[in-house]
């Protein structure tokens, strides 16, 4: 028999998922039954998530500031907030556990006009704008990091540092120490960039790596998330450079893949800065640019001020200065040992069991 039930709330984007599928994990660990509340999009990354449950709540983010954007994006909140209003009665959870963006919204409203205890964690090193604006309403704020910016007053006054939790996939795979690429042995490169970098990396690594001399091509390997359409040619630019290249649009086990990478090139989405640190692999940070808080710049620079990688900048980088600063790894090798060894000593593997004992404390769960 469950010791209690929890209910999550997260969507629309695998950074606000992977953490609440992480904290799933440890709850059911600890026989505590799990049931996710999401918008209709967290099919693409939901399907396995392991809830006994998982309700589809209406939600919506205002993209444009108009009169009729508004009213819609009202209509379909308040139709949200209805529906897991009901949810929440009829399942009667110790707590309800919102992980960011507006698909926590409906979930976390209705909770508190349930009176049922609630919070939300924020994984990225800038406060969300939708968690922003639930802290008020909700009884604990989880952070990632020591310090998040935008978190202030009665947010700040509920915060608890947990870290973002990883999946077991990638705890698992924790456990598997990093070497350095041997001078003029094989080195491995795991590229990926999520459904807003993939295209953007495709056009840069190609074009870098075939700037580097014959010597250095011919013992690279590289695995690369592409989006179908760039598959093909991607593919005949490695191939024209003589590169050993695997690209496919998506890796069900890219913790994996990561683990036995010399290098890893990506954006700097919350996920994937806390698994490259709980991994302990170095990586060059792309943050996504023109975000609304350029929380992906922050997280990166964080990453990059304790040593554990290097961020760059989209302005700041081309193929040029890509291929020197990946001949310059592959002639100096223990540069990339000395990152992987700082990453690992800010990655926080405890993060699940922490968030978990937050979630039974704050639930009454004994």
């Amino acid at each position: 028999m469950a010791r209690g039930s929890v209910i999550l709330a997260a969507g629309g984007t695998g950074g606000h998922l992977f953490p609440a599928f992480a904290l799933a994990e440890e709850l059911k660990l600890r026989e505590i039954d799990v049931d996710l509340m999401t918008d209709m999009r967290g099919d693409r990354y939901g399907a396995d998530f392991p809830a006994r449950e998982i309700y589809k709540v209406p939600s919506a983010t205002l993209a444009r500031k108009t009169p009729v954007a508004a009213a819609k994006t009202a209509m379909q909140l308040t139709k949200g907030v209805a529906q897991a209003y009901r949810i929440i009665g009829r399942v009667k959870p110790g707590a309800v556990i919102g992980f960011g963006g507006y698909p926590s919204f409906p979930p976390l409203i209705a909770a508190k006009l349930r009176g049922v205890p609630s919070g939300v964690h924020e994984q990225n090193a800038v406060m969300g704008r939708a968690n922003r604006f639930l802290t008020k309403y909700v009884d604990v704020v989880a952070t990632s990091f020591e310090v998040t910016k935008g978190l202030t007053g009665v947010g700040l006054s509920k915060a608890r540092l947990v870290g973002n939790p990883v999946r077991g996939q990638v705890l698992e795979c924790a456990e598997k120490p990093y070497f350095a690429p041997q001078k003029g042995g094989v080195f491995s490169l795991v590229v990926f960039g999520g459904s807003q970098g993939a295209r953007y990396f495709s056009d840069l690594v190609p074009d870098a790596l075939s700037l580097l001399d014959a010597e250095q091509r011919a013992r690279m390997t590289v695995i690369q998330q592409c989006r179908e359409e760039d598959i093909a040619r991607t593919n005949a630019a490695y191939d024209v450079a003589g590169i050993n290249a695997k690209t496919a649009p998506f890796f069900s086990n890219l913790p994996e893949l990561m683990t036995g990478a010399h290098l890893v090139i990506g954006r700097a989405g919350a996920s994937t800065v806390a698994e490259l640190a709980v991994l302990g692999r170095p990586a060059i940070m792309v943050p996504l640019p023109h975000a609304l808080d350029n929380d992906q710049l922050h997280n990166a620079r964080r990453l990059a001020e304790s040593g554990g990688g290097w961020c760059i900048e989209q302005k700041d980088l081309n193929s040029n200065i890509l291929a020197a600063q990946i001949a310059s790894f592959m002639d100096e090798p223990d540069e990339l040992k000395i990152a992987a060894d700082c990453a690992k000593d800010v990655g926080v593997p405890e993060a699940p069991k922490l968030l978990a004992d937050l979630v039974e404390e704050l639930a009454q769960i004994s």
